[in-house]
């Protein structure tokens, strides 16, 4: 069955549910893009939206701005990310609690890349020490609903692919209920990951992060700083795509597509869509999921 035909004949299936990633502006008009991304998407009634948070706590206070703009001013559901970096448990809590206070429910907890400068994640001086310390310490903050990162290609600083799965499994005892995946482009290596991951006990949702390529040569730079894989084939069909970016799109919706396709099929039915604060691919994707509006502009 054809790509569109297999989307196109749900015949009344359960339409999945999505969220979407976004990271804070740097500039005017950078924050005019993502705004307009933010309107473009919020009728698809996600579940939740996440922002980001740079290496060495970087973009802490736009982070805060963001998801409270995003949390005052449309319906969405906003997820604040959290790290360990550069920050003692007490300025992360207080963080936390500005965000309970704010409305913000949702915190996506992760142990945060070195700051600028360093090569290996060292715990800062009285701050939390680990994905799994700061899931703890928010639970004792407040009730948020947390998720957690996991790796179906395993963590590039983890000892072993069984280390890494132990670690998962920390944090969700921890008090995690989800886990959001790297992003990954062989559905096979998410199916077994996810396999893996059942077979240690662990029954929380395990989302996959989708990457639309907005751009091959950015997705080859995230390849060697997360350990992801990007096979051989989607170079070949990138390729002389970089000045035509009409036709790049068009593959890279074609490849998402498919890639939630066989997923779908193997009974994933929730995504994450990491948008790069752009809408068009994300929304065209999630359309051949079936997803349509349900109202209008945030």
């Amino acid at each position: 069955m054809s790509l569109l035909k297999s989307f196109a004949e749900n015949g009344g299936r359960r339409v999945p549910d999505v969220s979407f990633e976004f990271f804070p502006p740097k500039t005017e008009k950078m924050a005019e893009t993502l705004w307009s991304t933010v309107t473009r998407l919020a009728p698809l009634a996600p579940r939740f939206v996440s922002v980001t948070y740079g290496a060495g706590g970087s973009t802490r206070q736009r982070t805060h701005d963001t998801v409270a703009r995003i949390r005052q001013e449309t319906q969405l559901e906003p997820a604040a990310h959290l790290t360990c970096v550069a920050a003692t448990t007490n300025e992360v809590n207080d963080v936390a609690r500005g965000y309970w206070e704010a409305g913000v429910r949702h915190i996506v907890a992760l142990r945060g890349d070195p700051p600028e400068g360093s090569e290996t994640f060292e715990p800062t001086p009285g701050g939390y020490t680990s994905s799994t310390d700061l899931v703890a310490g928010l639970k004792r903050v407040a009730d948020f609903e947390i998720s957690v990162a996991c790796y179906p290609e395993t963590h590039p600083e983890a000892a072993s692919p069984e280390s890494d799965l132990d670690n998962l499994k920390r944090k969700i005892d921890a008090g995690a209920s989800r886990a959001i995946s790297q992003f990954f482009f062989d559905p096979d290596v998410f199916l077994r990951f996810r396999d893996r991951v059942a077979a240690i006990g662990v029954d929380v949702p395990i989302v996959p992060g989708i990457l639309p390529v907005t751009n091959f040569a950015t997705v080859k730079r995230f390849e060697k700083m997360c350990g992801a894989t990007v096979p051989g084939w989607m170079a070949a069909l990138f390729e002389t795509l970089d000045e035509d970016p009409e036709t790049r799109k068009l593959v890279a919706a074609t490849v998402a597509g498919e890639q939630c396709r066989m997923l779908e099929a193997e009974g994933v039915d929730f995504f994450h869509f990491y948008t790069l604060n752009r809408a068009d691919l994300s929304y065209a994707i999630c359309h051949m999921l079936g997803l349509r509006p349900k109202s209008g502009p945030a």
